[in-house]
């Protein structure tokens, strides 16, 4: 424990915004102010990321998806990088008003993409005049930027993983609509009530998202594990089951074979 506290001020995860800008609804997550700056209670970061491992552990057992969405220039390499690791859907661009509560209109823009992959990849291309290429590669750079994240989310996600719930507000709102659970790092001007698990700390320095992502992505990839694991079992408990039933049939016909010529 006293090694993550250390890793954790290493990373300046304990620094908060200036004081003048906080939300008073982290009061209960600041330990101090030094120089017109909020300090963050590590203890409460350690908190929150304990609680929101165990969770997002959980709902990968599960199989469920996680989103995992940061769009501000410190976030997206973090989000991009961590949630291909663990296999999970990202937004690291840009959040596209919809992406969930009109996730139908969405998943015709993925198909749309891969069709215009097809095409760009193969020889159809060569039947379109310039100007209609040049339009083609221009939408498809433009969904490929926003969309690629998202090709994995087939379905809905249990859960979201937000870096800076204030800048994703938009996200968090649509999350909260659907009854999707919000893991968010929390900075001292965030609201923690739009969360469901917040993590205290500092949203803004590179080096804090990236440890806290990678944490969260570790635990995600121990459920999956764990999810793993259960399928196993449950094959070859069925596979044991099956080979019982087929043992007990075959003694029944082999029973029933040699009552056959007595009765005869």
């Amino acid at each position: 424990m006293s090694n993550l506290v250390n890793e954790l001020v290493e990373a300046g995860v304990h620094f908060g915004h200036r004081s003048s800008r906080w939300n008073p609804k982290m009061r209960p997550y600041i330990y101090a102010r030094k120089n017109l700056i909020h300090i963050i209670d590590v203890r409460e970061t350690v908190r929150g990321l304990l609680r929101a491992k165990k969770y997002l552990a959980q709902v990968a057992s599960r199989n469920s998806l996680i989103l995992f969405v940061g769009t501000k220039r410190q976030a997206a390499d973090a989000i991009e990088h961590e949630a291909s690791r663990c296999g999970q859907p990202y937004v690291a661009e840009r959040w596209l008003g919809g992406t969930l509560t009109n996730f139908r209109t969405i998943r015709d823009r993925l198909s749309r993409l891969e069709e215009v992959e097809a095409i760009r990849a193969g020889e159809a291309i060569h039947g379109y005049s310039k100007k209609a290429q040049s339009t083609l590669n221009r939408e498809y750079r433009k969904m490929h930027r926003n969309l690629n994240g998202m090709r994995t989310m087939t379905r809905l996600p249990e859960c979201m993983v937000v870096i800076d719930p204030k800048k994703e507000k938009n996200a968090v709102i649509e999350a909260r609509k659907l009854g999707i659970a919000v893991v968010a790092l929390t900075d001292t001007d965030c609201d923690p009530d739009m969360v469901d698990l917040p993590i205290p700390g500092n949203d803004d320095s590179l080096r804090s998202i990236e440890m806290i992502t990678k944490i969260l992505a570790d635990a995600v990839m121990a459920g999956r594990v764990q999810a793993n694991i259960q399928s196993q079992s449950a094959r070859e408990g069925a596979d044991a089951k099956k080979a019982e039933a087929q043992k007990a049939s075959d003694a029944a016909m082999a029973e029933k074979s040699e009552a056959e010529p007595a009765a005869t």
